[in-house]
C-alpha cells in the first residue's frame, strides 16, 4: 500500500478517535443461527462508520465463526458446553417443536416448555462461564466499552452491561407471548387487538377468537416461561451483590431494536425507546441466475414434491431452483435446479422472478415485500406459522399445510399467486410501504445505537411503567379506591334514605296517635 493511502488511513482513524462521540468501542453479546446472521449485519455497518466492534463468544458458538471476520474483534471465554452438544440441541428443539405445532397452542407450549429450560440451563451455564471468570471481566472492564448490543433470547447482556455499568441496545425479532417485550421493556400489548405470538389470530378478531387469546395471554403470561426465572434470578442477584430479577435487570435496556415494520405487522402501540427496523437486511441486488426461485427446506416431508417436473407442467418456461442439501433425486424434473446456496434476496430482486416458495422465516418474507414477490408458505415452526397468515391476511401469499399439502395443492398455490393480480398487487402496495421511508432500517440501527452511546444512555425514553408496581401499572390501587368510595357513598345514601323513612314513618305514626 503506498505511503498516500497509509496516511490517509491514519488520518481517518486519528479523527475518528478525537472527534465528538463519533466512534465508539462497542461490545455484543450474540445468539446464534439466523439472530447472529441479522445481527452481524448491523455490527459491519457499525465497524465501516469507525467503530470498534467487540463480540463475546465461546468454543461453543456454532455459527459465529471467530475466522470469518477481520473487521469484527472477538473476546473467547472458555466453557465446558461443546459446539456439538450445543448444535445437536438446537436440531432437537427444532424438531420437537415442528412437530409440537401439529397440535393445539395449549399442548404444542406445554410439550415444549421443557426444551425452553434446557436451553435456559445451557444459556445460565454460559453466562455464569463468562461472568465468574475474574480475569475475562477484569480485561473487559479495562477495555472500557460504550454500550452493550444484545439479543435478550439469550440473556447475559443486561448482566454484562450492568456490571460494565454501561448502556443496553437490544437486538430482537419476538419472543414466545412478547414476554420479553411486555415483562422487561413494559410494551403494551391489548389482547382486544393484539394476537398473541403463534395464535395466527390477526388484528380483527371474532368474538371466540378474542376470548381465546385472552385466554393465551393469562396462559403465557402466568404458566408458560421462557427461561427459568427462578435459577436466573438467583444468579443475578449473587452477581450483582443485591436481589434482582431477570426481567428487571433486562428492563434497564435504553433501547429496544425490533426486526418487524408495519408492512408486516399489524398496528399495535409501541413506547419511545421501541424501533421498527425490520427489512435492514435488504440492499443492492448483486446478480440474478433465474426467472423463477422457489424455497423449500430438506425434509421428508417433501420428497413427493421431487418428481417436479410432472406438477409443474403447466409451467414449463419457468425454472425452478430449490435450496438444497444432500443427494440430488433421480426423478428431478429438467426445470428445477438444487444448489446447497442460493443468493436468495438477489434472485427475489430479478424482475421476471414470478413466486417465492417460503418456509416463513422472516428475513425471506421481507425480501419478498421488498421485491414484491408474491408468497405461497409452508411453515415449520417458532413464528413461522405467524408470519405466514400475516402475509395471508394482507393478501400477499397462499398457506399450505405441511403434513397434508400434495403436489396438486402446490400447484394450484403456484397459479393462484402467478395468475391472480390479486397477490401481485397486495405485495407491490406492501413493497412500496418498506419502500417509502425516510430513513433506511439499517441507518436507523446504527443511529440509535450511536444515539445511546453520544449520550450515555436513553434515560428519557424510558417510560415510568418500570417504576410501577404490577397493581399501579394496571391502576388496580386506584380502580379499587374508586370502588371503595362509590361503595361508601352507596352504603351512606342508602343508609341515609332509610334513616329519613324511619323519620318520616315515625312521625306518621305519632301524628295519626295525637
Amino acid at each position: 500500500m503506498s505511503l498516500k493511502w497509509l496516511s490517509l488511513l491514519l488520518l481517518l482513524q486519528l479523527t475518528c478517535y478525537f472527534s465528538s462521540g463519533r466512534c465508539g468501542k462497542v461490545l455484543v453479546w450474540p445468539m446464534e443461527y439466523s439472530h447472529w446472521i441479522n445481527m452481524k449485519i448491523i455490527l459491519e455497518e457499525l465497524v465501516s462508520r469507525g467503530h470498534e466492534v467487540t463480540v463475546l463468544t465461546s468454543p461453543a458458538a456454532v455459527v459465529v465463526d471467530v475466522n470469518k471476520s477481520s473487521t469484527i474483534k472477538f473476546e473467547i471465554f472458555p466453557t465446558s458446553i461443546t459446539k456439538d452438544y450445543f448444535d445437536n440441541f438446537v436440531k432437537q428443539f427444532i424438531e420437537k417443536w415442528r412437530h409440537a405445532t401439529k397440535d393445539s397452542l395449549w399442548t404444542h407450549l406445554l410439550k415444549i416448555q421443557n426444551f425452553f429450560w434446557k436451553f435456559s440451563d445451557i444459556a445460565l451455564k454460559l453466562c455464569k462461564d463468562a461472568i465468574l471468570n475474574k480475569k475475562f471481566m477484569t480485561k473487559l472492564q479495562e477495555s472500557r466499552f460504550d454500550v452493550v448490543l444484545a439479543d435478550p433470547v439469550i440473556p447475559c447482556g443486561e448482566l454484562v452491561a450492568e456490571i460494565l455499568n454501561i448502556p443496553l441496545v437490544y437486538s430482537l425479532r419476538i419472543s414466545p407471548g412478547y414476554s420479553i417485550e411486555k415483562f422487561s421493556g413494559k410494551l403494551p400489548f391489548p389482547p382486544s387487538y393484539v394476537p398473541v405470538v403463534m395464535s395466527e389470530f390477526n388484528d380483527h378478531m371474532t368474538f371466540t377468537e378474542r376470548v381465546n387469546n385472552m385466554l393465551y395471554v393469562v396462559f403465557l403470561d402466568f404458566w408458560f416461561q421462557m427461561f427459568n426465572e427462578k435459577k436466573w434470578n438467583q444468579f443475578y442477584s449473587e452477581a450483582l451483590g443485591r436481589p434482582t430479577t431477570l426481567f428487571e435487570t433486562m428492563g434497564k435496556a435504553d433501547m429496544w431494536l425490533i426486526r418487524n415494520y408495519w408492512d408486516f405487522e399489524f398496528p399495535r402501540p409501541l413506547l419511545p425507546n421501541f424501533e421498527f427496523i425490520g427489512g435492514f437486511h435488504l440492499g443492492i441486488i448483486l446478480h440474478s441466475l433465474y426467472l423463477a426461485y422457489s424455497f423449500l427446506p430438506q425434509l421428508s416431508e417433501f420428497q413427493y414434491l421431487y418428481e417436479i417436473k410432472g406438477p409443474l407442467g403447466d409451467f414449463e418456461n419457468i425454472s425452478v431452483l430449490w435450496k438444497y442439501e444432500g443427494k440430488k433425486p433421480d426423478t428431478l424434473g429438467p426445470n428445477t435446479r438444487l444448489y446447497k446456496w442460493i443468493p436468495q434476496n438477489d434472485l427475489l430482486g430479478h424482475p421476471q422472478t414470478k413466486a417465492f416458495i417460503t418456509h416463513g422465516g422472516a428475513n425471506g418474507i421481507f425480501e419478498a415485500i421488498y421485491h414484491g414477490v408474491p408468497m405461497v408458505g409452508i411453515p415449520l415452526f417458532a413464528d413461522q406459522p405467524d408470519n405466514i397468515a400475516h402475509m395471508t391476511v394482507k393478501g400477499a401469499a397462499v398457506r399450505l399445510d405441511l403434513d397434508t399439502v400434495s403436489r396438486t395443492d402446490l400447484v394450484n398455490a403456484l397459479k393462484q399467486v402467478i395468475n391472480n393480480p390479486f397477490y401481485k398487487e397486495n405485495v407491490m402496495r406492501l413493497s412500496t410501504i418498506q419502500h417509502d421511508q425516510p430513513v433506511k432500517p439499517l441507518d436507523r440501527a446504527v443511529f440509535w445505537i450511536e444515539f445511546v452511546m453520544r449520550h450515555k444512555g436513553a434515560k428519557h425514553l424510558r417510560p415510568a411503567a418500570h417504576d410501577l408496581t404490577w397493581y399501579q401499572y394496571h391502576s388496580l390501587d386506584v380502580i379499587g379506591f374508586l370502588l371503595a368510595c362509590v361503595a361508601t357513598a352507596a352504603f351512606a345514601l342508602t343508609r341515609g334514605c332509610l334513616f329519613c323513612c324511619r323519620k318520616l314513618a315515625n312521625a306518621g305514626k305519632k301524628a295519626k296517635r295525637e
